[in-house]
């Protein structure tokens, strides 16, 4: 096991900036995950640490030790990428097997080893077949088994779920994580998939742009995100953002949303006297409206009208699409009891304990 520190880190390919000032430290046996779109540097990050790219600027250390001019064989990682890359004329026993035939292990011990980590995953009457022979879920076991054989002191893992179907990613995501927690090792998982983050790290670091927004646990990056871009990523259907701007009226400070007037001092107190700009952004997540029908007894409700465009029925969840008389989407996930209709006009509850403001600069206040 080992911890991983990230030290004012650049990667660069000719003007663009991957990876802009990384500084994160991820402790000893922790599962860490990087998230963020396609582009954001969460990859090239990983390959930093793996040696597969080498570093503009900085250091990456591996516990104690600077790893910048260590060749990948050398860094004590193993990494499992998205392309299982099983040599197919190989069974899965000298898949597993073959990094430790290079090290110049003994076969008694490559064959505890494969044997321990083939039982882990539930692959042991696989070994003699060849990658041909398995389904997508298998060839996904070999490829983490050919990992944990080599006994690393940090796991690297490239959107290793990728390629299966969403059945199997379920799965995988479980087994994943019940091996983190077997082997008690630092495990850094890279995925575009915020579902697979919140499900899976112990900590997330939110990327964009090549720049790490936000890094912390699932609960907090989901209740506390430090700007709109966090905010927005985080959560499925997306947070609901509208431009709101404040407004005295009669010595109150309001926010204005269409012909809507919020109270700040009832619905945000904490944030009355702290708003300079007037120019704000309101924040709603779709769970945190309701159908009035089935609207808890201890929400406080903020009305607001919409005229329904979509409904997509998830089952435990009606997911709804509406505009509001600013012309503006709105989009609710609401109680499967509901009875809503397309076209219809609606007045939805808003939790208004649950209201999130940014800042002209989309910090969030």
């Amino acid at each position: 096991m080992a911890s991983v520190t990230f030290d004012q880190v650049i990667k660069r390919f000719g003007d663009y900036t991957a990876v802009n000032n990384l500084n994160l430290d991820i402790k000893n046996g922790e599962f860490l995950v990087f998230v963020g779109p396609s582009g954001c540097g969460k990859s090239t990050s990983l390959r930093l640490l793996a040696g597969l790219e080498s570093i503009t600027e900085g250091t990456i250390s591996i516990g104690d030790r600077p790893v910048n001019g260590l060749s990948p064989k050398d860094r004590d990682i193993a990494m499992v990428f998205q392309s299982y890359a099983l040599y197919p004329h190989m069974s899965v026993f000298d898949n597993m097997a073959f990094s430790l035939e290079l090290q110049g292990k003994s076969r008694t011990d490559i064959k505890q080893r494969v044997h321990s980590a083939a039982q882990q995953l539930g692959i042991e009457k696989l070994l003699h077949r060849k990658p041909k022979e398995l389904s997508g879920g298998q060839r996904q076991r070999v490829t983490v088994g050919r990992a944990i054989v080599r006994q690393p002191a940090v796991f690297l893992m490239d959107e290793p779920l990728s390629n299966l179907d969403a059945k199997l990613r379920v799965q995988a995501r479980k087994e994943i994580s019940k091996l983190h927690q077997d082997l008690n090792t630092t495990f850094i998982y890279v995925t575009h998939d915020q579902v697979e983050a919140m499900t899976m790290g112990d900590r997330i670091a939110v990327m964009k742009e090549g720049i790490l927004q936000q890094v912390d646990t699932p609960t907090n990056l989901y209740n506390h995100p430090i700007n709109k871009f966090v905010a927005g990523f985080i959560g499925s259907p997306s947070m609901n953002f509208f431009p709101v701007e404040r407004r005295e009226k009669e010595g109150k400070s309001y926010l204005k949303w269409g012909e809507t007037l919020i109270d700040l001092q009832t619905y945000l107190p904490n944030m009355a006297k702290d708003i300079g700009n007037p120019s704000l952004t309101l924040g709603i997540r779709p769970e945190n409206i309701y159908h009035p029908q089935y609207t808890p007894p201890d929400i406080q409700g903020l009305t607001i009208q919409v005229t329904v465009t979509l409904i997509e029925n998830m089952g435990d969840s009606l997911v709804v699409y509406g505009d509001t008389p600013n012309g503006e989407e709105l989009v609710a996930r609401l109680d499967p009891r509901a009875k809503v209709r397309s076209k219809e006009t609606l007045d939805l509850l808003i939790d208004s304990q649950r209201l999130y403001l940014f800042d002209s600069n989309e910090h969030t206040l």
